[in-house]
């Protein structure tokens, strides 16, 4: 039986609410850890030489935080008021998210991970954007500074950053996005490609899409009274620390190659490189249809461009969009 979005009072939801009443009240006390931020993802502990100095971020330049996915980590906080989700392959077929906010910024964000190499080609295509990550491989750190966006992680920023201690590290460091910006840049920093606008004719009905990684699995359900897919990881529906039923407006299965980095995780486990410079084959969900497209993105500055079977511009539904990288 399908469920709908408004999520029933449990007593998990209260252990939620008081999880996120601790968030907001962020008590650095609770949960700082040793040595600004602790170790990085892959237990290397963060590169001493690394600069300690701010810059400021341009104007009209958006948030990107990476957020962990693993079932430890949920629920998420403010992962509802992002604006584009992306949803990745990690080591051992696992998924991370990587969550962009420009028209509105939560109080918290969380829990933050670990930076991927592939996140600084997907990140190209805006005007150097703040990257808040809790740390990296000790080789892509040097990538990531020469790479055109702000670096914010605990290092950086410790005062955006604070552990909660309602759960164990590492799913337990979190982001206060207006330490970093002192407002939302506005829907002008996505630039990603994307167009809006009515449905275009054509799509096949479609309620429900399942998209499966090695370790990992996205489920989008189609609710007619909210007018949004609703968002389900790992057969469990994904609801936020505050209550609220993560729903996106417009779902992209963007098939891409996905192929080993030159990085490894401490146990040994290659970290997948997500290609989405080229081009390809997709799916685009939105008010209950389903089409299939084509994408083309020509470099990593330009963004992606979705084209219908019939050579028009695919037009999204306004609102949070997903963009699930599936391997092609």
């Amino acid at each position: 039986m399908r469920r709908s979005g408004r999520p029933v009072r449990t007593r998990r939801a209260a252990v939620a609410t008081a999880l996120l009443a601790t968030l907001l009240a962020g008590s650095m006390a609770a949960g700082c850890t040793q040595g600004n931020g602790g170790p990085a993802d892959d237990g290397r502990a963060p590169d001493p030489e690394r600069s300690t100095e701010t810059s400021k971020p341009p104007t009209g330049s958006p948030l990107a935080v990476k957020i962990d996915n693993v079932t430890r980590a949920r629920p998420h906080t403010g992962l509802d008021s992002a604006d584009i989700v992306y949803a990745e392959q990690v080591e051992a077929g696992l998924s991370r998210l990587m969550a962009m906010y420009a028209t509105k910024l939560p109080p918290v964000v969380g829990p933050v991970r670990s930076a991927r190499e592939s996140d600084l080609e997907l990140l190209r295509q805006y005007d150097e954007p703040t990257l808040a990550f809790s740390g990296a491989h000790s080789k892509l750190l040097p990538l990531i500074d020469k790479a055109p966006l702000r670096v914010a992680s605990p290092n950086e920023e410790p005062e955006a950053f604070f552990r909660s201690a309602d759960r164990p590290a590492p799913h337990n460091l979190y982001l206060r996005p207006e330490r970093l910006l002192k407002s939302a840049p506005g829907a002008d920093a996505l630039t990603t490609g994307f167009e809006y606008g009515a449905l275009p004719e054509g799509g096949k009905a479609e309620t429900t899409r399942t998209v499966r990684f090695p370790a990992a699995s996205f489920t989008f359900n189609w609710s007619e009274s909210r007018d949004r897919w609703l968002v389900s990881m790992d057969g469990r529906p994904s609801v936020t620390t505050d209550g609220k039923r993560v729903a996106a407006s417009t779902v992209v299965v963007q098939y891409v190659k996905i192929r080993e980095s030159q990085f490894e995780d401490f146990l040994g486990s290659n970290t997948p490189y997500t290609e989405t410079v080229g081009s390809g084959k997709a799916q685009v969900l939105r008010d209950g249809r389903a089409f299939d497209v084509d994408w083309k993105r020509a470099s990593a500055t330009d963004g992606t461009k979705f084209t219908t079977t019939n050579g028009e511009s695919m037009k999204f539904a306004r609102g949070q969009v997903w963009v699930v990288f599936a391997k092609a």
